[in-house]
């Protein structure tokens, strides 16, 4: 595979029309690809979506998944037309296939994904899309990019783990905030409060997102993997639970790395004085 930060091959890999999957030197770029629609989430890109990331979770040209739109829109969320009415007259089984087809993907399959993800929100995102939002582990935006809580202007919460991952992101005074007037905010106001790591101008949008995946692909993957589930899982655990569960996540990372990442790196410091931890990655390649 080139080397050329630019070179970009389109990918062979299980999806369609609603969702475009590009590899460019180790990334992933996966978007939405409904642009005429805001991007928003049908049926047929739900269903789309998993496949793409139970393909990419074991492609070995996925480093790091970014998860981003085609056109000027991120997401507008749920589909009103084709996943709420459309759905209502199905069978039960099948409006249960629907939902839970979207919930998995947009939670359990991203949130606990095996490589590194980051939402890279080019635009427009609204209501449903917070929860994939949420799910990535990092988030880059454009400065103008447009958020909004717009449930309740047209009759609804924000349903469907909406409010439970805002909830997890931004402090009460905000949360009740969007959530009760609808209002929009944009990229800078979202870094502000925590809902993505970072606003940048949106000519420098992609580059900002490739230097961080790049970043991310120079640590050991098996400890990254592990740090970040670690995280994840232990955050909503007793102290006692966390400390028990971190000891256990610790070892099994240990034990799974084929780099012997620990050793190499207490090596490096400690004997050829060539590494210091709080300034880098150890030297991966010995």
């Amino acid at each position: 595979m080139s080397k050329h930060k630019n070179a970009v091959d389109q990918a062979p890999v299980p999806g369609g029309k609603n969702v475009k999957v590009e590899f460019e030197d180790g990334i992933a770029w996966v978007y939405f690809n409904r642009p005429e629609k805001r991007n928003a989430m049908s049926p047929a890109l739900n269903d789309e979506m998993l496949d793409v990331l139970q393909a990419l979770e074991i492609d070995e040209r996925c480093k790091v998944l970014v998860l981003t739109g085609a056109g000027d829109s991120w997401s507008a969320g749920m589909d009103l037309k084709e996943y709420f009415r459309d759905v209502e007259g199905k069978p039960p089984h099948e409006t249960m296939r629907i939902r839970q087809t979207a919930f998995y993907w947009q939670r359990n399959k991203l949130m606990y994904f095996l490589k590194p993800t980051i939402a890279m929100v080019n635009g427009w995102l609204f209501g449903g899309a917070f929860v994939p939002l949420v799910s990535c582990d990092l988030s880059i935006a454009a400065e103008d990019a447009q958020f909004g809580l717009s449930e309740v202007n047209w009759g609804i919460i924000p349903g469907g783990n909406v409010t439970r991952c805002v909830a997890a992101k931004m402090n009460q005074a905000d949360c009740l905030y969007y959530i009760m007037t609808g209002e929009p905010f944009d990229g800078r106001k979202a870094a502000q409060m925590g809902l993505v790591n970072e606003a940048v101008p949106a000519g420098e949008l992609r580059e900002r997102t490739r230097t961080l995946a790049r970043s991310l692909m120079e640590k050991n993957p098996v400890v990254l993997n592990a740090a970040k589930l670690a995280y994840k899982h232990s955050a909503e655990m007793s102290w006692e639970c966390a400390e028990d569960y971190l000891s256990a996540k610790a070892a099994q990372a240990t034990l799974f790395d084929p780099e012997r990442g620990m050793k190499k790196g207490i090596s490096q410091f400690l004997d050829e004085k060539s590494y210091r931890p709080g300034l880098g990655t150890y030297r991966r390649e010995d």
